[in-house]
């Protein structure tokens, strides 16, 4: 385990980083961005060719790995061979997501989003932490950051499911804190306001820009890359004593009140 003062560095060149979700939207600006900064990245989403897509757009220093994130043994296997691959794991960035619409009157269709959204937001979250911890715990400055959202912070009509788990990320992020945070491990994580992804491309750009010159300080929607620059923040070796902090990202939606 590394004391508090061991690494001061703003550096995470050859560091080993695992993103999920990773084949677009933040996760792929945070992988890229980890791969300029020097770090050796391990790319993961479900389709396996798209994630070699996004590891040859990040350079030599990155490998794709299929992996779905609902799927327990998957998880176990495939970060058992991230480790081995990678030789290590000194950062997780938990980022995968499903968009989860659903009203509360459609009761089975409910009842399938809702499993879904907790299993691939909120239950992977811990699985994927839990997986990696023989690695980490080898790390001098082992980082976790998990993306919620400003869902977990409020709620908008018609998305329980998508709230429950992007909530339970705030309180997993807290606790896992506190149980960490003895060995020096770090855990954050971020709330992403509106941001312009996949999940977000259906919306007309003119319902869009007056969603945020409504709603945000900034007037505007984020793009993925400014998110993975939070993220990068965080897991710098120099971020040393921050954790269970839970930050937006989001333009100042959640100060603004008119």
């Amino acid at each position: 385990m590394s004391t508090p003062t061991a690494n001061r560095s703003r550096s995470i060149e050859g560091r080993v980083a695992i993103v999920t979700g990773a084949a677009s939207g933040m996760g792929r600006a945070t992988a890229k961005l980890f791969a300029s900064e020097g770090a050796q990245v391990a790319v993961t989403d479900l389709d396996e060719s798209a994630c070699d897509a996004v590891a040859a757009e990040c350079g030599s220093g990155a490998m794709g790995y299929a992996l779905d994130v609902s799927d327990h043994d998957a998880i176990q296997r495939v970060v058992e061979q991230i480790g081995s691959d990678l030789c290590g794991i000194d950062i997780l960035v938990n980022n995968a997501g499903v968009s989860s619409h659903a009203s509360l009157d459609g009761s089975d269709e409910y009842e399938e989003i809702w499993h879904r959204a907790v299993a691939v937001m909120l239950t992977a979250h811990q699985r994927m932490v839990r997986a990696a911890l023989p690695w980490l715990r080898k790390s001098n400055a082992a980082r976790i950051v998990n993306i919620a959202s400003t869902e977990g912070l409020g709620a908008t009509p018609g998305l329980t499911p998508y709230v429950a788990a992007k909530t339970g990320v705030t309180g997993l992020t807290r606790g896992m804190a506190v149980d960490l945070g003895k060995e020096a491990i770090t855990v954050n994580c971020i709330c992403p306001g509106p941001i312009s992804t996949a999940m977000t491309e259906r919306i007309p750009d003119e319902h869009k820009a007056i969603y945020a010159n409504r709603r945000t300080a900034l007037r505007r929607y984020g793009e993925p890359e400014e998110v993975a620059h939070m993220t990068l923040s965080l897991v710098l070796p120099a971020a040393s004593y921050i954790t269970g902090a839970v930050i937006p990202v989001d333009g100042g939606l959640t100060v603004r009140n008119a």
